[in-house]
């Protein structure tokens, strides 16, 4: 399982980012002492996302984050909502896929389940 990633944004997008992926479902966590002013923390489950701050951020064009999120449809409602782009994609397994972009320009890849081992 993989515990976290971390993303490379500016300060000045560092607010929208958090309120991106709030929309997604995560919540922010604290900062342990000593790195809270290099950047802010979302946590789903058991799982994290690091928002580091940078002077210059790389937001690769086609590499991405991919994230299973049950509640796909209503996600999406919200990111639509709240005027983020949603790009479907080929369910290759028979689940919902979705792509859209944080405010710091990354890619997102959302889908209803995971395709089974093996596939």
């Amino acid at each position: 399982m993989v515990h976290h990633v971390g993303l490379e944004v500016k300060l000045g997008d560092l607010d929208a980012c958090v309120a991106f992926w709030t929309l997604l479902g995560w919540r922010e966590v604290a900062v342990p002492d000593g790195i809270g002013d290099r950047g802010r923390w979302l946590q789903r489950g058991a799982q994290q996302v690091h928002l580091l701050v940078v002077d210059t951020p790389v937001a690769p064009r086609e590499g991405h984050v991919a994230l299973v999120d049950p509640e796909l449809d209503q996600t999406v409602e919200r990111l639509q909502a709240s005027g983020h782009e949603v790009l479907e994609r080929t369910r290759y397994w028979g689940a919902r896929r979705i792509f859209t972009r944080s405010p710091g320009g990354h890619r997102v890849e959302l889908m209803s389940a995971a395709p089974a081992a093996g596939s």
